[in-house]
């Protein structure tokens, strides 16, 4: 683009964590691709909101899920902005509260499938894309994780606890990789934090029952977690790689 702006791809954008994500990013002067996976009509609401606010930006549906979709989603965002400079992995999901016991080889094999191969194979297509090694001109990545990867999460789900211990070692191993071909790889984890998740994975009361035994005694906001990835992308995070930021209020 010809004013230079910086363009930004959010994958699971259009609402929680993703969408406040977005609308810093606006605010900080970014063009903004916000991808979704089903729900349109909020992919849409998020785009016309960022669009009135004065910034550039539009929605991509892809599931992260299918490496097909993957391939389509950045090249869509090729057609649009001709460039990419920063990438956030935040597309992920979590599912009914259950035991190791009780679950299916079906939930664990959806759950790797988006939560740990979705990420990897969006990172190898920002990695094209930026990496001097490729022509490009280097960037920054953020993935979103988990609390959940130090704590466990037992009872509750595990495996969703291990597909972010998946993103927090993926990191720290694409950080080094590509330290020498001008990207920056970091990750933001945060504890609980107030967003629809926790009722699409059956606990709508999850926050609520939970915050009483935070170190501050109150869950995090979707804002606060994007602050924190707006930071790691921006300049101003320079010298850092590799590194996995807690956004857990002590937790």
């Amino acid at each position: 683009m010809s004013d230079g702006k910086k363009t930004l791809l959010v994958t699971g954008g259009s609402r929680g964590i993703g969408a406040a994500i977005c609308r810093q990013a606006i605010g900080a002067g970014y063009r903004v691709a916000v991808n979704y996976v089903s729900n349109q009509a909020a992919a849409d609401a998020l785009v016309a909101e960022l669009k009135a606010a004065g910034g550039d930006a539009f929605a991509v549906k892809g599931d992260v899920g299918s490496e097909a979709d993957v391939i389509a989603m950045f090249e869509a965002v090729d057609r649009a902005f001709r460039r990419l400079d920063a990438f956030v992995n935040n597309a992920g999901i979590v599912d009914l509260k259950a035991r190791v016991d009780e679950m299916s080889a079906e939930r664990l094999e959806r759950m790797m499938r988006v939560n740990v191969v979705g990420s990897f194979l969006c990172a190898r297509e920002a990695v094209k894309r930026m990496s001097t090694r490729h022509g490009g001109k280097g960037g920054a990545i953020v993935n979103i994780s988990s609390a959940a990867a130090r704590l466990g999460s037992p009872g509750e789900y595990v495996d969703y606890a291990a597909s972010k211990g998946a993103i927090d070692t993926m990191t720290m191993g694409l950080a080094r990789e590509v330290a020498l071909e001008g990207i920056r790889v970091n990750a933001v984890s945060p504890g609980i934090t107030e967003t629809e998740i926790h009722a699409s994975g059956g606990q709508p009361d999850r926050v609520a029952r939970m915050q009483d035994l935070l170190p501050m005694k109150r869950a995090g906001t979707a804002d606060e977690v994007a602050s924190a990835v707006l930071y790691l992308l921006s300049d101003a995070a320079s010298y850092i790689t590799g590194a996995i930021l807690n956004v857990s209020g002590g937790r």
